[in-house]
């Protein structure tokens, strides 16, 4: 038996070993480094949702040209979310034992050769309902890994303060994206048809994973990385999953962030639809830009405000819970006054504010699972991320045989709110901050 002495001595080593390895979890990148992957990382997800939002954005023409119904055109936009569903959790869990920029390095090139083969598998002898289908199922394949791996990303190299802030600034790159598709399709519809569209936009991401590839910048990160210790990515059991996805705040982290994802899926796949419809002599490129630019600038007020108040010594759970009662709270309140027949212009207002207020989330449960849990953040966030994109799927083909059924778009409106209240009220009851992982 030791002595009194050693075996104060030997807990003091245990302890300061055991959080020198929690600490090499989440090693922060070198301020260069960290510039250059946040760009990167901004303009890849500015790419992605390009891409993802093509189709949205050209579905009115396309579904003129292919005779497609509302209730087929949610099959369409709706069969990107069963893939996006079934790579949520490999891409997360490949990310915490690999790294995320390499993930994203061959998940961008796949969704890349998609995006720019899409207007030929469209003039296929197939029909065109299957072969777009099938195009946004891959679609959804590819690109399920993307969150889950940003996630891995700042869980792991950037600090605890500094993650509402990045968050928000490569959320900006989500917001151009759709900008982006928009004002750009917007144009090319008018002038030509909705095949370049896809191309352009295919083209451009195939770019980004050839200059990451060319130019080795995960050979960089991967170098840096390899100087942790291999007990930096643990093997968790079964048990620990169990527990953990069962603790009240990460059940409160899924259901608030399905319930946000299922909005937020759905205005992204019919807002165009909505606008061209009830406004059919408004200028496309309005409606395309003008709310995904305000959401450009409040993504980055949601963020710097999050940096801000945790600086000054805000709770952090407190700050989340903030950034999520603006995202699905007040935001909520411009839906439902979508539902008393604006002006096109009042109509534009409104959906900005709503899309704005809704960018706040960036701050809020999106990095939720950061706090909770950041040596197994990736995966995690694939498994919330899964849960949302199946909401994704039936709010999407829901809304379109709503729509259809009531030939109205106040329904959809009313039930937005209805799913947003929902979540909110479980986020604000039972959501937390404290790290959850090292029990």
């Amino acid at each position: 038996m030791l002595p009194l002495e050693e075996t104060v001595k030997s807990g003091i080593i245990l302890d300061v070993e055991v959080r020198q390895t929690e600490t090499s979890k989440t090693q922060p990148w070198p301020r260069p480094v960290a510039r250059v992957w946040i760009t990167m990382l901004f303009l890849i997800t500015w790419l992605l949702y390009s891409a993802r939002m093509a189709m949205p954005v050209c579905a009115v023409t396309m579904a003129t040209q292919f005779s497609w119904s509302k209730t087929d055109l949610g099959v369409v936009m709706s069969g990107f979310f069963y893939g996006y569903c079934l790579t949520q959790v490999l891409g997360g869990y490949a990310s915490d034992r690999i790294g995320g920029e390499r993930v994203l390095l061959l998940s961008s090139t796949g969704w890349a050769f998609v995006t720019t083969v899409t207007p030929l598998l469209a003039h296929l002898s197939i029909s065109p309902l299957i072969t777009m289908t099938t195009a946004r199922f891959l679609m959804g394949l590819f690109q399920g890994v993307h969150y889950p791996s940003l996630a891995s990303v700042c869980a792991q190299r950037v600090g605890e303060g500094e993650r509402g802030f990045v968050m928000g600034v490569i959320g900006c790159g989500s917001y151009l994206g759709v900008l982006f598709v928009g004002g750009l399709g917007s144009v090319i519809l008018e002038l030509h048809s909705w095949e370049p569209v896809f191309t352009i936009v295919g083209l451009l991401s195939a770019l980004w994973a050839f200059s990451v590839w060319q130019c080795r910048v995960t050979d960089t990160v991967a170098e840096n990385a390899s100087n942790s210790d291999s007990k930096s990515h643990p093997e968790h059991s079964v048990a620990f999953w169990l527990n953990l996805c069962m603790k009240p705040p990460v059940l409160s982290m899924f259901f608030t962030h399905l319930c946000y994802r299922a909005g937020h899926y759905t205005l992204l796949s019919w807002l165009p639809t909505f606008f061209k419809e009830t406004y059919p002599h408004a200028k496309g490129w309005v409606f395309n830009v003008v709310p995904w630019f305000v959401a450009m600038v409040s993504s980055l007020l949601g963020g710097s405000l999050s940096k801000y108040l945790i600086k000054n010594g805000y709770c952090v759970s407190a700050v989340r819970k903030m950034m999520q009662f603006c995202s699905m709270g007040i935001s909520s309140i411009f839906l439902l006054l979508l539902c008393r027949n604006p002006s096109f212009l009042s109509a534009v207002v409104l959906v900005s504010a709503a899309i704005g207020l809704g960018t706040f989330n960036n701050s809020g449960v999106t990095v939720n699972v950061h706090d909770l849990a950041p040596s197994c953040a990736g995966a995690l966030y694939g498994v919330m991320n899964t849960c949302g994109a199946l909401s994704g799927i039936l709010l999407v083909y829901f809304s379109g045989y709503l729509v259809e059924l009531t030939q109205s778009w106040d329904v959809v409106f009313s039930l937005l709110t209805l799913v947003n209240v929902m979540g909110l009220s479980v986020f604000l009851l039972f959501g937390d901050a404290q790290r959850l992982d090292l029990d």
